[in-house]
């Protein structure tokens, strides 16, 4: 396992999904850092990479070629589970570090099994017990495209006519807008997510969500959702996204925020998001509306760079005042101003570095 001085630090990746095809997360946790670690004297490959995304691969056999390769260190991209944990830990034996490096997954036996844990917000570390607390690094998600900005606020006021115009990005398939339900006549609602391209496809998909509602009010409220002139569904890829962002007047992100019955219950998924999605729209100058989640609180100054809607009659309010150009084009400049260092992908890397030099003894010097 030695190097000769000088020589960069072998890095191996196990990712999520495949590289010629990465979802987000595979994407800005990990192929994006590979330039910066190439730059701080690190040298990443990709160790394994499934065809189709799999959050617990079989790792079996792996640890022999890492070994054999000249790994010094290898990081998780999210994925867990029995295999991922026995490589983590023949690594180990073989004097591997190891790093899990996760969004939205809260997994103290990888914790364990690992030498550090890399998790996107201060909220996400605290669930982990007190015991690996010392192990578990934030390191935030960084803005992709910091380039790509709004250059001014459209002179829309919102009328039935000319409806002010929100985008709402999002990895899954909606069937209903949370607590907004319908909206106003002022006001339209592009959502972009995990939609068919063809009409065919779509139909295809409007009528399995259908047949899936088993409550007969929620099938009521897909419908309305569907039949809704004012909503559109558009299918997410990474051009269109920015596109759509940049064609809006007013970013959105309502999330159905229901505690769990059992206190005692895992954190829902809701509690456990990262921070991407609202500092993408913050990012491009996007005066944002959006649920409290912990992941926002901390980027959100009410009412000075965005809004934090607990309930449709705010979602309302606060969306009515952002009719003005004026007051979309002040909350947008500082949300864009308030995110840009905070979140870039240069302090992403910083921090991501800082725990690779930690774990080779770098860090200090």
């Amino acid at each position: 396992m030695s190097r000769a001085a000088g020589d960069p630090v072998k890095v191996g990746f196990v990712l999520l999904s495949n590289s010629r095809h990465p979802i987000p997360s595979t994407r800005i946790a990990a192929l994006n850092m590979f330039p910066f670690l190439r730059a701080a004297h690190f040298e990443p490959h990709i160790v394994f990479e499934p065809e189709h995304s799999a959050e617990r691969p079989d790792l079996d056999g792996l640890a022999p070629r890492i070994v054999a390769e000249g790994f010094r260190i290898v990081v998780f991209q999210k994925v867990h589970g029995a295999s991922v944990e026995a490589l983590a830990r023949q690594l180990g034996e073989a004097g591997v570090r190891t790093v899990f490096c996760v969004c939205d997954v809260i997994d103290a036996g990888m914790a364990q099994a690992t030498d550090a844990t890399m998790a996107v917000t201060e909220f996400l570390k605290s669930l982990y017990p007190p015991a690996l607390q010392q192990k578990i690094h934030v390191v935030h998600d960084g803005i992709e495209h910091p380039d790509m900005h709004q250059r001014g606020p459209s002179d829309r006021h919102g009328t039935r006519a000319r409806p002010l115009r929100a985008v709402l990005v999002t990895s899954a398939e909606l069937d209903r807008l949370a607590q907004i339900g319908s909206p106003p006549s002022w006001l339209s609602v592009t959502v972009v997510g995990r939609y068919a391209n063809t009409p065919l496809q779509r139909l295809r998909e409007i009528r399995w969500s259908l047949l899936a509602q088993q409550d007969r009010r929620a099938r009521v409220e897909t419908l309305a959702f569907l039949a809704n002139r004012r909503i559109r569904c558009v299918a997410w890829d990474a051009a269109r996204v920015y596109r759509q962002m940049l064609d809006a007047d007013v970013g959105i992100i309502p999330i159905d925020a229901v505690e769990p019955a059992d206190p005692a219950a895992a954190a829902p998924a809701w509690k456990v998001k990262s921070e991407n999605r609202m500092s993408m729209k913050m990012g491009v100058g996007l005066p944002v509306v959006a649920t409290p989640i912990p992941s926002y609180l901390p980027l959100v100054s009410q009412g000075e760079n965005g809004f934090l809607a607990r309930s449709r009659a705010q979602w309302i309010e606060y969306l009515d005042g952002l009719r003005e150009p004026a007051l979309r084009q002040r909350i947008g400049r500082q949300a864009r101003e308030s995110v840009l260092q905070r979140y870039s992908m240069q302090e992403q890397a910083r921090l991501f570095i800082g725990v690779l030099d930690a774990l080779t003894g770098k860090a200090g010097g």
